[in-house]
């Protein structure tokens, strides 16, 4: 028993299970068939919901993220190994004083799941588009519609010599250390980012995504390198054309977030189905706390 077992109020006057708030994991996985599938819970006949289909998840505790809460309570539900889990981002149901935070991430290969305890009577992949031919777990029927749509990952596409440009450092002096340095500030958006932008809310419904982020540059920045967590990808001509490049033959799966202040750009990944932000949104992101 954890710190967080045990039930809570909402400002709505409701009770829901988890002091300081609950949170499930969704992984799904797309097959060589093309048919995405997401791994459900039906739930023990004896609990709340008992036989209807949903997340695994259940309460958090104190010192937990609800990314950490859901990785747990799954493990400890189901024999699916968390760890090979890519967790692309969250989404949150916000009752007032309390909160449900749904977690999406994918796999690599679907293996077979079975319970592992009392709370789950059965585990199965579930085609996405039979997900509401099952008798649903209350809560979960009210977030799947939105959820649905959150069988992806992001990501962060960023027009290194536009964004280099954008702030006066003396970057021209140096412009390979310069995106040396833009790049090595890039790799703390992994951890995840918040307050996303709204040309991004129609395609990816994530309240707190995790991206994977692609640093584009050229001309004299063409020698730097990548790093853990940003991949440079150094353009043999123009950048803008390798950024189109990128992002009109997406892989399954994936959401493009461009980061360029060049109207020319934007258009023309727009016209690919990317969403765009300028460099004030990413460089707000990456600047070192104050003292």
């Amino acid at each position: 028993m954890g710190d967080g077992d045990g039930w809570g109020r909402c400002e709505l006057g409701h009770t829901h299970w988890g002091r300081f708030g609950a949170a499930g994991l969704l992984p799904f996985h797309r097959g060589t068939d093309g048919v995405v599938r997401v791994l459900l819970q039906q739930r023990a006949w004896w609990g709340l919901g008992g036989g209807t289909w949903g997340m695994f998840g259940g309460a958090r505790h104190s010192h937990e993220d609800p990314v950490t809460a859901a990785l747990r309570e799954t493990s400890e539900e189901c024999t699916l190994d968390t760890r090979v889990v890519r967790v692309h981002g969250v989404s949150t149901e916000d009752h007032g004083g309390w909160d449900f935070v749904s977690v999406v991430g994918s796999v690599s290969r679907m293996v077979a799941v079975r319970a592992a305890s009392m709370e789950t009577r059965k585990a199965a992949w579930v085609p996405v588009d039979e997900v509401t031919d099952k008798r649903l777990f209350e809560p979960f029927a009210r977030s799947w519609p939105r959820l649905r749509y959150a069988m992806s990952r992001l990501v962060l596409v960023v027009d290194g010599a536009n964004v280099v440009g954008s702030r006066p450092d003396g970057w021209w002096k140096d412009r390979a250390g310069a995106n040396a340095r833009l790049r090595d500030q890039l790799v703390v958006l992994t951890e995840g980012v918040s307050d996303l932008p709204d040309t991004l809310a129609e395609l990816l419904p994530f309240d707190r995504a995790f991206p994977e982020v692609v640093l584009v540059v050229e001309g004299a920045a063409k020698g730097v390198e990548s790093v853990e967590g940003v991949r440079v990808v150094a353009a043999p001509g123009s950048g803008d054309d390798q950024i189109v490049e990128l992002v009109s033959d997406p892989e399954p799966d994936t959401t493009y977030l461009v980061v360029t202040a060049d109207r020319e750009l934007r258009a023309r990944v727009a016209e690919q189905g990317a969403a765009v932000t300028g460099p004030g949104w990413v460089l707000d992101r990456i600047k070192p706390p104050r003292n």
